[in-house]
């Protein structure tokens, strides 16, 4: 189950080194051990093992390229929000686990406010974006609205 903000508990033990070598990696996940290591202060064997134990608690969730959508044929982007038609935990958790095995979602992102969810997707076309919607959200019986808003540009944050 993944940690919620209010439920930091599995992390009240990591300390400012672990700290550094998460803003480090989040920086740059391809960065070598030895490298890393030596920004954070550390010896390479402590950075290895306190490296894996941030993997083996959840810290880190996992690593991955950053690729330029067009470079895969999708160069369309749009964030769809989502308001269900109801809100028990079933149809809420249902929802969820459908989303995020569609294809072109990116993330999936539950939020508070007058929508449920918010999906960032990644289309090859205007029309390839609204067969999306229309053939995964509008006929969803979970699904009462939608609002779908083109994303022009992306920029990566560093926290």
């Amino acid at each position: 189950m993944p940690v919620t903000p209010n439920d930091l508990r599995p992390y009240a033990s990591l300390d400012d080194t672990d700290r550094a070598i998460l803003a480090e990696l989040a920086a740059d996940g391809r960065l070598p051990n030895n490298a890393l290591a030596e920004r954070v202060g550390v010896a390479p064997s402590t950075c290895l093992a306190r490296t894996r134990a941030l993997r083996e608690c959840g810290a880190i969730r996992g690593f991955h390229a950053e690729v330029d959508p067009a470079a895969m044929g999708l160069p369309l982007q749009a964030l769809v929000s989502v308001r269900l038609s109801a809100h028990d935990r079933a149809v809420v958790d249902a929802f969820r686990a459908r989303s995020v095995r569609l294809p072109g979602v990116v993330s999936v992102f539950h939020v508070a406010g007058a929508e449920d969810y918010v999906l960032h997707l990644r289309a090859a076309s205007a029309d390839a974006l609204r067969d999306f919607v229309l053939d995964h959200l509008a006929v969803d019986p979970a699904v009462q609205h939608t609002q779908t808003s083109l994303i022009f540009e992306q920029a990566r944050g560093v926290g």
